[in-house]
């Protein structure tokens, strides 16, 4: 029989440089998420796990256990998530929210989770708050929000109640750890085809590898700038995850007849500014923003084609 986890023993594996198994990762989340574990051995492990570095495995039993403890979602799973981890500090429009909603418009089905602002000064749930959504719909809410016009929100916050749990220390402690990129990896949907954006380049392996161990499709992109989105300042790298495969693209926007725009044309403002911005680009205005609102839609589209059926990104363009 495998030997029960512990905290000194998890963290003496860490110090030492030793990777966690999947079970051994699973465990301490749940002892993190569950309420079990002291600010103390939360703060310890954060810390330990990022100056080692995080593996697959480990995002994938961290993973399995914030599922297991969120409030489950009673949905059709084939949905479609477009994301962002967050964290590029270019303090952008909220574009996978005019994405999501624009990607919806198609007919796709659209489940997105997400939270308040990492890095920029309008999260998803602050533009959304601002435009009159209620995010404090319990699960059948969402659910049957979703059910009725095939697009839905489910906020982190609310979902996630765990995460209480470990809020102050991260507060406290003040540097980025496993929580900054779990939460795209975590929609309680489960969804079969997900589109995230991710602002670090060394976190781009996690991600791809979590979404190789699922049933799922999805893209995973970056902006050349730094932006967790699809940028239209240059050129950006994408990877096709279908069915385990995985296929790397480069994408430059001028080749799909998208003027190159500049950091400042898709600056964003206040939760305010932002659903001001939000009513104008769904209204019909041009610019910058409606072309980088429509060119995340589209990666949204093309990753729930895979999903539909495992083609490759040329096939579906």
């Amino acid at each position: 029989m495998s030997q029960i986890p512990n905290w000194p023993s998890l963290l003496t594996q860490l110090l030492d440089g030793e990777n966690l198994s999947i079970a051994e990762a699973t465990w301490a989340m749940n002892e993190m998420v569950g309420g079990t574990a002291t600010p103390s051995q939360i703060a310890a492990f954060l810390i330990a796990l990022r100056a080692k570095g995080e593996t697959v495995d480990e995002v994938v039993g961290f993973r399995d256990a914030v599922l297991e403890h969120s409030l489950p979602l009673p949905v059709n799973p084939r949905a479609l998530d477009i994301v962002g981890t967050g964290g590029d500090r270019h303090r952008t429009v909220n574009v996978s929210t005019m994405s999501s909603i624009v990607a919806a418009s198609t007919g796709v089905p659209v489940l997105k989770h997400g939270n308040r602002a990492a890095s920029s000064a309008s999260g998803s749930s602050d533009v959304l708050g601002e435009l009159g959504l209620n995010l404090d719909l319990d699960p059948g809410g969402v659910a049957r929000v979703f059910d009725a016009v095939g697009i839905s929100f489910a906020y982190a916050a609310l979902f996630h109640p765990g995460f209480r749990h470990v809020g102050e220390t991260r507060r406290e402690i003040g540097v980025p750890t496993l929580f900054n990129f779990l939460g795209p990896l975590c929609n309680p949907a489960r969804p079969d085809a997900t589109a995230l954006g991710c602002a670090s380049l060394d976190r781009v392996p996690l991600m791809v590898g979590v979404f190789q161990t699922r049933d799922a499709s999805a893209l995973v992109f970056r902006g050349d700038d730094g932006l967790d989105e699809l940028t239209t300042t240059g050129h950006s790298h994408m990877w096709e995850i279908s069915r385990g495969r995985v296929v790397e693209h480069d994408l430059n926007p001028s080749d799909l007849g998208i003027s190159r725009a500049t950091l400042d044309d898709i600056r964003g403002g206040s939760p305010e500014d932002n659903a001001k911005i939000v009513h104008r680009v769904l209204g019909g205005e041009a610019g910058a923003v409606r072309d980088i609102v429509v060119l995340n839609a589209a990666a949204g589209l093309v990753a729930f084609d895979l999903a539909e059926s495992p083609s490759t990104i040329e096939d579906s363009i």
